[in-house]
Parts: structure tokens; C-alpha cells; sequence
């Protein structure tokens, strides 16, 4: 059974830090590249960050450069998200994604974690 779960989610005040991360199971963890993505209320989910199977690529939404940092660790089949600096806008569930790198038509989500940015 294929699962996605994440976690570290919660209310952090601004300038705060949080580290989301997205355990997998069920599949070759190794064999997928790895994003995390966003949704507000209201709003369309956007990427957050991007990481490929072997790490040889990462790349960041420009709203988080400088901020997050993507991770994984394939021997733990986990993924994370290091947050700092963070701000009321960050305010969102945060998913985790998995998609294949020989066929990009398989792809597998979480269930979401909520990040609450206030004071």
C-alpha cells in the first residue's frame, strides 16, 4: 500500500522556524523525484520546492529562496522541508508529492500537513 505521510506541521509565530517532513512507503522511494507544495484557503496549490531522486537537482519557488530548504534521505525513504524565517503568507497546508522518474504519469500525494504562521 502506497502512503505518503507528513508531518511537523503546527502554529508558529513570525520568524519562527518549522521542519515539515513526508515519510513514503509502499514504493522505491529512490526511484521518485520529490516536491512539496502548498495550498492557502482560497487559493490554487504552487510549488514549493522541488528535489530530484538522487538530489542532483533542487529548485525553490521564488517566494521561499533563501528561506527553506529541501531534503532527502533515500535510506529513510523521508523527504523534509527545513522552514525558517517564517511568514504570515507561509500560512498553508504543505503536501508532499512523489512522481516516478521513468514514467511522470505516476505519482502519488499526501494527506497534508497545516502550517499556521501567526502571532
Amino acid at each position: 500500500q502506497v502512503q505518503l505521510v507528513e508531518s511537523g506541521g503546527g502554529l508558529v509565530q513570525p520568524g519562527g522556524s518549522l521542519r515539515l517532513s513526508c515519510a513514503a512507503s509502499g514504493f522505491t522511494f529512490s526511484w521518485y523525484h520529490m516536491r512539496w507544495y502548498r495550498q492557502a484557503p482560497g487559493k490554487e496549490r504552487e510549488l514549493v520546492a522541488a528535489i530530484t531522486s538522487a538530489s542532483g537537482s533542487i529548485k525553490y519557488a521564488d517566494f521561499v529562496k533563501g528561506r527553506f530548504t529541501i531534503s532527502r534521505e533515500n535510506a529513510k525513504n523521508t523527504m523534509y522541508l527545513q522552514m525558517n524565517n517564517l511568514k504570515p503568507e507561509d500560512t498553508a497546508v504543505y503536501y508532499c508529492n512523489a512522481e516516478s522518474r521513468y514514467n511522470s504519469a505516476r505519482g502519488y500525494w499526501g494527506q497534508g500537513t497545516q502550517v499556521t504562521v501567526s502571532s
